[in-house]
């Protein structure tokens, strides 16, 4: 019989020899622990793993998170801004309009909505882009409905053309001949007396204004432009495309009659022209915007008129008008030596 030699007797002094079953049952016994720890060890890696991911996953999600807030914040700051560029005494026109009044869709940048007060400082956004809103007083410039069809306009330098240069064949003659219009021009271009539509201001006749001959000729150009699409409809978007349309809303309007004196090359919105010129009231023009509107007046040789889309008597009256708006809440721009 085989003996385990050299091994520590088990106590009472008996020696113990194992027998290949003992050797086997060993062996089982040693794969089973191996398999178990290997197993324990591959559960932890995996365990640990997985929660390396979920770590990650949470810093990635509370970046991401960061990230919305922030990107929140600045749409709220966005808002705000858009909010306080809105007229805070004119609540005409709804927030949300409805595009049912033959809307059109050229408008140079994009719209929001918003109710507030406005100024330079906050004309535009970090991007440069200028902030819009629709405009409020939209139902107040009585939009044309779809069924309306209107001819084109012509450009605004064609329009200016139109101004007529008295001419004479003598010095006295033509100094007469001016004395006679000037003193018939400021009668006729007296706000104070002139007749207006029923519904609104709209003046009433031709709904054109006389171009005095005592204002510069940039000022005349801007007139004979503004009287070019005095009484064309009020589209939203109207003469935002191009110059030449068939309805302007209230920039377009503006543009124009700009563009007409040399003053703008192309169509701006109201949300821009707050950046035209420079800041403050003109001696011969003054135009007043903020993001959802605009409008100016125009110093006719002694006294002003307001060229505004609102406050028309109809679809198909004059944006001239005798009588002042309340200004608050736009902002006042004007042409540099002007």
């Amino acid at each position: 019989m085989s003996v385990w030699r050299d091994a520590t007797p088990p106590a009472g002094g008996s020696r113990w020899a194992p027998s290949r079953y003992s050797l086997a049952g060993a062996l089982v016994a040693a794969l089973i622990v191996t398999a178990a720890a290997v197993a324990a060890i591959g559960l932890g890696g995996s365990a640990k793993g997985h929660s390396h991911r979920h770590a990650g996953s949470l810093a990635s999600g509370s970046q991401t998170g960061g990230a919305t807030q922030s990107k929140g914040t600045a749409t709220q700051g966005e808002g705000a801004s858009a909010q306080s560029k809105s007229p805070a005494t004119q609540g005409e026109g709804a927030a949300t309009q409805s595009n049912s009044t033959a809307t059109k869709g050229q408008g140079a940048t994009t719209h929001s909505t918003g109710v507030g007060a406005t100024s330079a400082a906050s004309a535009t956004k970090g991007s440069g882009t200028a902030i819009e809103i629709r405009d409020p007083e939209e139902a107040r410039s009585h939009p044309a409905p779809a069924s309306l069809h209107h001819s084109a306009a012509s450009s605004p330098s064609t329009a200016a053309e139109t101004i007529a240069a008295p001419g004479a064949p003598s010095n006295a003659q033509v100094r007469e001949e001016l004395t006679k219009i000037r003193e018939l021009e400021r009668s006729e271009a007296d706000p104070a007396t002139m007749a207006t539509v029923p519904g609104g201001d709209s003046i009433a006749g031709s709904g054109k204004i006389a171009i005095p001959a005592d204002v510069p000729a940039v000022i005349q150009r801007v007139i004979a432009g503004a009287n070019a699409i005095a009484d064309f409809p009020y589209v939203y978007g109207g003469g935002h495309a191009s110059f030449v349309d068939d309805a302007y809303d209230c920039s377009g309007s503006v543009s124009y009659a700009l563009a007409a004196g040399g003053l703008l090359k192309t169509p701006e919105t109201s949300g821009q022209l707050e950046s035209w010129g420079r800041p403050g009231p003109g001696k011969w023009i003054t135009v007043y915007a903020n993001a959802g509107h605009t409008y100016m007046y125009v110093n006719i040789g002694g006294a002003w008129m307001l060229y505004d889309t609102a406050g028309r008597s109809g679809v198909l009256t004059s944006r001239w008008q005798p009588s002042a708006v309340d200004n608050a809440g736009y902002v006042v721009r004007h042409w540099p030596g002007l």
